[in-house]
């Protein structure tokens, strides 16, 4: 069975719903130094609040936070309940450190100390 409400009152909850959410999340988007909420956000794409979401297209920063999550290519997908959802053509994760060009030995030591020499 399915419920039928009027415009105006399923406008309303759209914008309950999307305030709610917009309280809620940390995450954001960095496009050339200007920063937007992401409202919601899983495997293929994210969403945002269709008032404020550019038309977006191409490359931008996901951060949760101060983190810097990924580096992701997206297109905008549709328009849905208040907000606009983007898809991911690809989403690269960012690593906290630099990436290793070898083989690291699981017991390899992590310093090397140097021994004191008398003068």
């Amino acid at each position: 069975m399915e419920i039928s409400l009027p415009k105006d009152i399923q406008a309303g909850l759209d914008a309950a719903r999307v305030e709610s959410l917009r309280k809620a999340s940390k995450l954001r988007i960095d496009v050339n130094g200007t920063q937007y909420p992401v409202l919601r956000f899983w495997k293929t794409g994210f969403a945002m609040d269709i008032e404020i979401a550019p038309k977006l297209r191409g490359l931008v920063d996901m951060y949760d936070g101060s983190i810097h999550l990924f580096q992701c290519l997206i297109v905008a997908a549709e328009e849905e309940g208040g907000e606009m959802q983007f898809e991911f053509k690809r989403a690269t994760k960012v690593a906290q450190k630099p990436a290793l060009d070898f083989v690291r030995a699981a017991d390899a030591p992590v310093a090397l100390i140097a021994m004191d020499t008398p003068t």
